[in-house]
């Protein structure tokens, strides 16, 4: 389905608005191709789950400045909560695996990804 979406995006000519790729679940061309058409790369808790190594080295290789955090409430809780009902407050968890694999703080994951959502969601900061 991955290759799929990729066409799908071109054939419609997706890189003249953007958006964002909800629960990426991709590898890391994937992701680069979303990228270079202007997307960020939303990144769910299941980045926690022992079995994401793909997720996590596409967090790693690619910029912060392209990704989001999502919590795909009220699916996809993360870990320590994994197989319960997520919910908004777990986002904070997902940003902390972000943080870990990308070897920087996590106010600074906290800061820049909320920054993105802005720019992704066309909201002025004051």
């Amino acid at each position: 389905a991955h290759q799929e979406t990729l066409e799908i995006l071109k054939s419609e000519e997706a890189e003249e608005c953007g958006g964002i790729i909800h629960c990426f679940s991709g590898d890391y061309e994937m992701a680069k191709a979303c990228i270079d058409m202007g997307f960020y790369i939303s990144i769910p808790g299941s980045i926690t789950f022992k079995n994401a190594g793909r997720l996590r080295e596409v967090v790693e290789k690619i910029p912060l400045d392209a990704l989001l955090v999502e919590t795909d409430a009220p699916f996809l809780a993360p870990e320590p909560f994994r197989g319960k009902r997520n919910e908004p407050a777990f986002v904070r968890y997902t940003a902390q695996k972000i943080s870990e694999v990308k070897k920087i703080p996590f106010d600074r994951v906290a800061e820049v990804t909320g920054e993105n959502a802005l720019k992704a969601f066309k909201i002025k900061s004051s």
